[in-house]
């Protein structure tokens, strides 16, 4: 699946990769399921792997109902 629901608005990949980076990204691929829940609210979480530059890949994890978000760099 492409797109998702995400606080109540229809995200690509690419709106959710910047929404867990904070700015801009190069590229993204699908948003899928993260299979787990959300440390905040205990709602549904959805991750994206996305390249912040040409050098770097992150996977990003966003809850579908509230702000909290993250990612997997150390």
């Amino acid at each position: 699946m492409s797109n998702r629901v995400v606080q109540g608005r229809m995200v690509t990949p690419e709106k959710l990769a910047e929404l867990v980076e904070g700015e801009s990204v190069l590229e993204a691929e699908s948003i899928t399921d993260a299979d787990r829940d959300c440390p905040d609210c205990g709602g549904d979480v959805i991750s994206v792997g996305y390249m912040p530059s040409v050098t770097e890949f992150v996977t990003g994890y966003k809850c579908q109902d509230c702000d909290w978000s993250a990612d997997d760099r150390d």
